[in-house]
């Protein structure tokens, strides 16, 4: 397995590790990482990985392998390191954080419409959420007032850990009907925006609201008879 450590600390922006893999598609596999996989509507993480003799190991993008493995997915022309090699792994710090920011503001945007999610995405400045709901008429100024608001309120974003019985028992903590929050290790993993959200994610997030900065509802679009997709961008 890759031990996760952006898990316990989305913060931490590098890491040490050992080469444990190079699987034959070039994926490299690490016993650690700061790396985040794509998953969850949020895109995997990219960066360098750094060799002993100084070599620079361009990371593309970084994906889930067979069971708890994560791959970081090298660019086109690198020079792979051999198994049991020791690296620094580093992701791009600026593109991560502007994830988690992102991500955040969804959670946020689930409060304001408390609806089943049917579908949502993480881009770089940019975010949607996809709600089932056939008939209701949602107004994009009140939707970005709302957000700004709980923005403004500084709430504290924090983790903690429930077992996968406790799920089963709590099925209102899973707002999302086509993603279901990952089960089978026997613990899963719930975020908290302070006393506005509480729900199963496994992505990346910003410690405080503050961080997020200022956003807008970019559109509000039709998706099928019951989907309403409403899309987010930062107001830059």
């Amino acid at each position: 397995m890759t031990l996760p450590l952006f898990r316990e600390d989305a913060y931490q922006t590098s890491c040490s590790a050992t080469v444990t893999d190079v699987n034959d598609r070039g994926g490299i596999v690490l016993d650690q990482t700061v790396f985040y996989p794509t998953g969850g509507g949020q895109p995997g993480d990219s960066g360098i990985l750094k060799t002993d003799d100084g070599t620079e190991i361009a990371i593309a993008t970084t994906v889930k392998g067979d069971g708890d493995i994560i791959v970081h997915v090298p660019a086109e022309g690198q020079t792979l390191p051999t198994p049991g090699a020791s690296v620094t792994a580093e992701i791009n710090w600026t593109t991560r954080h502007r994830y988690m920011r992102m991500h955040t503001c969804l959670h946020l945007l689930s409060a304001v419409l408390p609806y089943p999610v049917t579908g949502g995405q993480v881009s770089d400045g940019k975010g949607r959420l996809d709600f089932d709901l056939p008939e209701a008429i949602l107004d994009k100024e009140d939707i970005t007032a709302k957000l700004q608001a709980l923005i403004a309120d500084e709430h504290d974003v924090s983790f903690d850990w429930i077992t996968d019985e406790e799920l089963d028992a709590n099925p209102d903590l899973v707002k999302t009907l086509s993603v279901k929050p990952p089960k089978g290790s026997g613990k899963v993993r719930l975020i908290k925006v302070g006393a506005v959200d509480l729900q199963p994610c496994g992505g990346t997030h910003v410690k405080n609201t503050s961080e997020i900065g200022s956003v807008l509802v970019r559109k509000i679009e039709k998706k099928g008879r019951q989907n309403r997709r409403v899309s987010l961008i930062f107001d830059e």
